[in-house]
């Protein structure tokens, strides 16, 4: 397969149809035989490549570093999903997607919650929708969730003492 032709979109949806369930390759053969690649064509490729045929052993890896990081500072690890999931609300798609699926399973349990958790109407001028389209999540402005959950984020990391990290982390990124 020529990995250099494969799209990141085409990646992930490899990933969803993957049996997971394959054993992890051996620890030899992971860690053994690096060597940096030339191009930035060839990085791309090889990352593409690697993250398939290695990725019961990245998953296994991920999620050890997120246990062992949930052990030492579990308010840290909190406060980096909810990052995330702040950073994840400001694409389209997944804020119309969690939204739908957030008001799909809250109909289940109370149809009239559901009701009021619809976006509004978008104003139609002349024969058309608007388009200044706003995000909704849940009916709300999807800026009151980004505000929200970067808010309860920035808190969490204070508290955690993880936002020193996080910040000199962020430096040496910029700076190196």
């Amino acid at each position: 397969m020529d990995w250099g032709n494969v799209t990141a979109e085409d990646l992930i949806e490899a990933l969803r149809e993957v049996d997971w369930s394959s054993p992890p390759r051996p620890l030899s053969e992971f860690f053994s035989r690096f060597t940096v690649p030339r191009s930035y064509a060839k990085w791309n490729s090889r990352l593409k490549c690697n993250l398939y045929y290695y990725r019961t052993n990245y998953f296994i890896l991920i999620v050890l570093i997120v246990g062992l990081g949930f052990l030492r500072r579990p308010v840290a690890v909190l406060a980096a999903i909810l990052t995330a999931l702040c950073i994840a609300f400001l694409n389209d798609s997944f804020a119309g997607t969690f939204s739908e699926k957030v008001t799909r399973t809250v109909r289940q349990f109370s149809p009239h919650l559901a009701a009021k958790m619809r976006p509004p109407l978008t104003p139609v001028i002349r024969g058309r929708p608007s388009s200044k389209r706003t995000i909704h999540i849940c009916g709300r402005p999807r800026w009151v969730f980004v505000f929200i959950f970067s808010s309860v984020s920035f808190i969490l990391w204070y508290v955690s003492c993880g936002l020193l990290t996080v910040l000199w982390a962020l430096a040496i990124a910029l700076l190196g």
